[in-house]
C-alpha cells in the first residue's frame, strides 16, 4: 500500500501487520521510515480492528487469538500454563509504537516505560481472544527530527473480561537506531543509553 493510504487506514489485518513487521507493507515509505512490529512469536497482535486520532489523542483496539500451543505455555509454567503478564504489556508498547508510525513518525520504535500496571487476571490456553483497548493521551511527532513520542493508557481483556490496566505507557520512534547489518559488528552492534 502507499504511505498516504497507510496513514489513512482505520484497521489492519494479520497479513498487513506481518508485512509491516517485515518492512514490506508500505511501497513508498519515507527514507528514514524504520518502524517495525516484532516478528512472531514476539508479535502479540493479530489484527488492529480500530485506529483513529483526534489532534494529539488517539484510540486503538487490537486483538490476538489465544492458541493452545502458544510458545510461552510450554515454559511458563510447567504444570501451570499462563501467558506472562509482561507479554500483555509488550503488546501495548507494540501498539503505541505502531500508532506513532501511523501518525507519521519515522525511525525505530522503542518502549520507554510505564507509570502503573495492575494485573487482575490471567490468560490461559483455552481462552479465546485477548483484546487491547489503548487510549493515546498524547502523541507528538517532530517534523524536523522525525521522532515521535506517545503516552497512553490501556486495558487488556480476555474474552471480554478486563484483566490488566496500564497507565502512562510510553513508546516512541527515533532515527538512527536501526541495526540493519546484524549480526555484524558495526557502530550499532552494542546497546546503551539512547540520546534523543
Amino acid at each position: 500500500m502507499r504511505y498516504d493510504e497507510f496513514k489513512a487506514r482505520a484497521h489492519f489485518s494479520a497479513p498487513e501487520l506481518l508485512a509491516f513487521a517485515h518492512g514490506r507493507l508500505i511501497a513508498d515509505a519515507p527514507a528514514d521510515f524504520a518502524a517495525r512490529l516484532p516478528l512472531p512469536p514476539m508479535l502479540m497482535v493479530d489484527r488492529i480492528v480500530e485506529i483513529s486520532s483526534s489532534g494529539t489523542r488517539g484510540h486503538l483496539v487490537a486483538e490476538r487469538d489465544v492458541r493452545l500451543d502458544d510458545w510461552f505455555y510450554q515454559c511458563h509454567f510447567l504444570g501451570d500454563p499462563v501467558q506472562p503478564g509482561c507479554l500483555g504489556v509488550d503488546a501495548v508498547w507494540q501498539l503505541v509504537g505502531f500508532f506513532c508510525a501511523w501518525r507519521g513518525g519515522l525511525g525505530s520504535g522503542r518502549a520507554l516505560g510505564c507509570g502503573e500496571i495492575a494485573f487482575d487476571g490471567q490468560i490461559r490456553p483455552h481462552d479465546r481472544t485477548v483484546r487491547y483497548v489503548v487510549e493515546v493521551r498524547r502523541c507528538t511527532v517532530s517534523a524536523q527530527r522525525g521522532a515521535a513520542l506517545a503516552l497512553a493508557d490501556a486495558t487488556v481483556l480476555v474474552d471480554d473480561v478486563a484483566i490488566y490496566t496500564l497507565r502512562g505507557a510510553r513508546a516512541g520512534l527515533f532515527r538512527d537506531l536501526a541495526y540493519g547489518d546484524y549480526p555484524a559488528r558495526s557502530g550499532r552492534a552494542r546497546g546503551g543509553r539512547i540520546s534523543v
